[in-house]
C-alpha cells in the first residue's frame, strides 16, 4: 500500500443543493414523498430546508439564499438518481402520492447513455438486469429525478467500513433503551426484553425520536408478538 493510499481521506457525498422558486411549495412536495424533514431554519434573507429520502445517507437542501443560482434558474438540477430495490413498488408509491411520474423505461444503449437517437425505451430492461430499469419525475420547479432499480450491486460498488464501533455511543443508546422499556415492562405481560429493544434501537438508528421509537417498539410487541397489557 502506498503512502497516498494510506492517507486517503473519507469523503461522503451527503448533501445536494437545489434551487427552488417557492420554498413552502417545494417543502410540501418532498414531505408528500415521505422524505424526512431534518431542519427548517430562517433568519433575515435566509431560509434553509434539509430533507432526506427514506433510508438515504444523502440529503437535499433548498431554500432562500442557499445557492448562487439566479432565482429564475430554479429547476436547474437534472439527473438526480434515487436507487430503489423494486422499481414497480416505488412507482406505485409515487402514483399513490399523486406524483406525476413516468412509466418504467430503460436506455437503448445502456444506463444513462443518451448519445443515440431515442435513447429511452418504454418498459423494463428486457433482461431484467440490475441498474437497467428506470422511471422519472420532477418537483414543482422542474428539478428532475430518476428512479434506478438496483437489485444486486456490481463488485467493488460498496466501500468497506473503516469505522470502529463506537462503544460509548452504543452504551448510551442501550441505557436510553432500558429507560424507555421500563414503562412497557411494568404494564405488560412477561416477555424477552430483547424483543422490545430491537425495534426501539432500529427506529432510533433510522432517525426516529425516542417517543416515536417507543411507540414503534410497543406496536411490535402488541401487534406482532401479541404481548398485551396485564
Amino acid at each position: 500500500m502506498t503512502k497516498l493510499e494510506k492517507e486517503t481521506i473519507d469523503m461522503k457525498l451527503e448533501v445536494v443543493l437545489l434551487s427552488v422558486s417557492d420554498v413552502d411549495r417545494a417543502k410540501a412536495f418532498y414531505e408528500n414523498l415521505g422524505w424526512r424533514l431534518d431542519i427548517d431554519i430562517s433568519g433575515g434573507d435566509f431560509r434553509g430546508v434539509q430533507m432526506t429520502p427514506h433510508n438515504s445517507a444523502a440529503s437535499i437542501i433548498f431554500g432562500k439564499g442557499i445557492t448562487w443560482a439566479h432565482p429564475d434558474s430554479a429547476g436547474s438540477a437534472s439527473g438526480l438518481v434515487l436507487a430503489v430495490d423494486n422499481i414497480d413498488t416505488a412507482l406505485a408509491d409515487l402514483i399513490a402520492r399523486r406524483v406525476d411520474v413516468s412509466e418504467v423505461f430503460h436506455f437503448a444503449a445502456g444506463p444513462f447513455n443518451s448519445s443515440v437517437e431515442n435513447p429511452r425505451v418504454r418498459g423494463r430492461d428486457p433482461e431484467d438486469r440490475s441498474y437497467f430499469s428506470f422511471a422519472s419525475f420532477e418537483d414543482p420547479d422542474g428539478n428532475r429525478w430518476l428512479l434506478q432499480e438496483i437489485t444486486t450491486r456490481l463488485p467493488g460498488r460498496m466501500w468497506k467500513s473503516t469505522e470502529a464501533a463506537d462503544v460509548a455511543k452504543l452504551a448510551t443508546l442501550l441505557h436510553e433503551t432500558e429507560q424507555h422499556h421500563g414503562d412497557f415492562e411494568k404494564s405488560h405481560a412477561q416477555h424477552q426484553w430483547w424483543d422490545w429493544y430491537a425495534p426501539y434501537l432500529s427506529a432510533r438508528q433510522n432517525g426516529s425520536s425516542p417517543e416515536k421509537a417507543t411507540a414503534a417498539a410497543n406496536r411490535h410487541m402488541e401487534e406482532v408478538l401479541h404481548v398485551l397489557p396485564r
